[in-house]
Order: C-alpha cells, then sequence, then structure tokens
C-alpha cells in the first residue's frame, strides 16, 4: 500500500497514476487520497479529461493482468532426484506435498539431454556463455556446458541442505508440456535469493519469467538485479564464464540470433491450418513456442504476463504488437 504521506509530497496526476498503475491504493488510503487529489484537478477540463480516461485504463489493466499473490512455504525441505537441474527440483512443504519447482528468472546449462529440443536449449547456452567453440570440438565444448549444468544442480542441492522457503503463485511451470513444475522464488536458510546467487556463481544466466518479488521488487527490477549480477560474474570468470572465450563470444550470440530471426520468419509466413488452438494462460513453453513467429524469449514474456482475460491483454506483453496479435488470433482459445 502506498502511504498517503508519500502521496501527498507527490504531484497529483503522478501520484494518482502511479498509485492506480500499481493496484497500491488500498481500501484505507484510497478514499482520503482521491478527496485530496481530486479537487485540484477538476479545476481544469483540460486535465480531469484525460486523468479520467487514465483511471480507467488503469483499473483495466489492473482488473485485468494483476498476477495472482504469491503463498509462502517455510521450511521446505530439497528431496534429491536423477533428473534435477539447478533451476527445475523437487521440494516437500510442510504438509508432506511435492512440487517440483522452477526457479523464476534462472535459467542453468541443459545436462540431462534427452532429446532434440535440449540440444537446441544446450547449443543456445553455449553460445551465450561464449563456449560453443571450447576445446576446439563439439563434443569438448558439449562436455564442458554439461558439467556447468551439474556444478549447477550439485550447488543447488547444498544450498538447500537445510529448510528453506518457497514463494510461489502455483503458476504452471511446464517447459515441454509433459512434466508439471510451478515457479517460485526460493530463500535459503541464511536468507539468499537462489536465483540470484546462482547468477552470482556463473551457473545460470539471468533469463526466463520474472514477476513480482516476495520483497515487492518489480519484474522489471528483479531482472535488473540479476543481469548486473551476470555482468559481474562473467568478469569474474565464475562458474561457465571461465572458459568463454570473449573474442568469439559476439560472433557466437551473432549466431544464435540468425538462426532465431529465421525460424521466427519461416514460423511466421506458414498459413493458419486452424488444427490446433493454444490457451496462452496454461500453455507449456514449448507449446507458446509453436505459435508463429515466436520464440523462447516471447514464450517466457507470455507466461511471465498471465493471467489474459481476453486476446487483447497480450498487448500488454513486451515486444507484442497489433501486428503480432493479428497473426496469432487463429491460434488463440480464451474462455
Amino acid at each position: 500500500m502506498v502511504e498517503v504521506d508519500t502521496l501527498l509530497r507527490t504531484p497529483p496526476r503522478f501520484a494518482l497514476a502511479k498509485g492506480l498503475a500499481h493496484g497500491k491504493l488500498g481500501s484505507a488510503a484510497a478514499p482520503f487520497t482521491l478527496k485530496r487529489l481530486l479537487p485540484p484537478l477538476m479545476k481544469s477540463p483540460a486535465v480531469y479529461t484525460p486523468l479520467i480516461s487514465f483511471i480507467a485504463w488503469a483499473f483495466l489493466i489492473m482488473s485485468g493482468c494483476a498476477a495472482e499473490p504469491l503463498v509462502a512455504l517455510r521450511g521446505c525441505k530439497f528431496i534429491p532426484t536423477e533428473w534435477a537441474d539447478g533451476d527445475s527440483f523437487e521440494i516437500q512443504a510442510p504438509d508432506g506435498t511435492h512440487h517440483t519447482i522452477r526457479l523464476y528468472g534462472a535459467d542453468c546449462v541443459e545436462w540431462h539431454v534427452t532429446d532434440e529440443n535440449d540440444a537446441r536449449r544446450l547449443r543456445e547456452q553455449r553460445r551465450y556463455f561464449g563456449i560453443a567453440e571450447y576445446g576446439g570440438s563439439p563434443q569438448t565444448s558439449i562436455d564442458a556446458a554439461k558439467a556447468a549444468g551439474k556444478s549447477a544442480a550439485e550447488e543447488t542441492a547444498r544450498a538447500l541442505a537445510r529448510p528453506f522457503t518457497v514463494h510461489t503463485a502455483f503458476a504452471d511451470a511446464r517447459g515441454d508440456g509433459k512434466h508439471k513444475r510451478i515457479y517460485a522464488f526460493v530463500t535459503t536458510a541464511d536468507g539468499k535469493d537462489l536465483t540470484e546467487y546462482l547468477v552470482q556463481m556463473g551457473l545460470a544466466r539471468a533469463f526466463g519469467v520474472y514477476r513480482e518479488t516476495p520483497t515487492a521488487k518489480s519484474a522489471k527490477d528483479y531482472q535488473e538485479i540479476l543481469r548486473d549480477a551476470e555482468l559481474v560474474a562473467a568478469k569474474a570468470g565464475a562458474g561457465a564464464w571461465a572458459k568463454t572465450n570473449w573474442d568469439k563470444l559476439s560472433t557466437e550470440r551473432q549466431e544464435q540470433r540468425k538462426e532465431d530471426t529465421e525460424l521466427s520468419l519461416a514460423a511466421g509466413t506458414t498459413k493458419t491450418s486452424g488444427v490446433f488452438k493454444i490457451n496462452p494462460n496454461t500453455a507449456a513453453r514449448d507449446e507458446l513456442m509453436k505459435l508463429p513467429g515466436v520464440g523462447e524469449v516471447t514464450a517466457n514474456r507470455i507466461i511471465g504476463g498471465r493471467p489474459y482475460k481476453k486476446p487483447s491483454d497480450l498487448l500488454n506483453v513486451e515486444g507484442f504488437g497489433p501486428k503480432t496479435l493479428e497473426r496469432l488470433m487463429p491460434y488463440l482459445q480464451l474462455p
């Protein structure tokens, strides 16, 4: 909730806009705040006419795209499994139920490669860290990348050896649509955010789905914090960054972007066949990536922007415009 004193020290239009846009005008503060802020604005139609329009817009955004609240699960236990990654693992909640967690904002290197999709992701991750040509052969590079992924899994298990806290809204985090997972923030017994810790160690990149944190940081702020941590880890040569070929990093990433663009162009020219429909509220990442022109980054943004009540709500997703929405409309299914 926004403090009333803070609002009253802020220019009225901006205070009201900020409070409305972020949904922070609580029931106790709102009547008093509006009572003090609105009268000065009503003196000029040039001011209050666009303001009223903005208020309506802000409430639509709040009601249509507000993220589900986080639930705190304290005293969770880590459950060892053969399939766990640094960013995806099984936990036992205090009530005895088991959940598979997928961390917000972290992407650890794949080390359980079982199909072509996993192999593509591993190649993309190798290029991101600038290790695609490490050791002079693809196999040496792959082995080094998998070793980094294994180290991430081991570090996560070690960091969660003592009871920890999970904050989750139970949002569906299935990557391939087969294995049920939920997105979550994890705070270790010593108070560390597990995602930030893995990025700092060079065992994960700042990549994935973001949302407001348990400490009320916005999704954008959290993303920037992780990106900064990634830069520091890269400079220090931590984890996977120790093997980075800095002379080749730019070239490797350019190759990946070129490949992604070509795939998007090919998908974007595909005519709708009407044989499948996707609900953007429930579809897994890989299912969303079947949509024309939707890659992994956009799929993650769609997941992070849930829930959607109508197709036009997707226009609030970064990178979405009217043309993109028009192209995807034949594939979208919303209640």
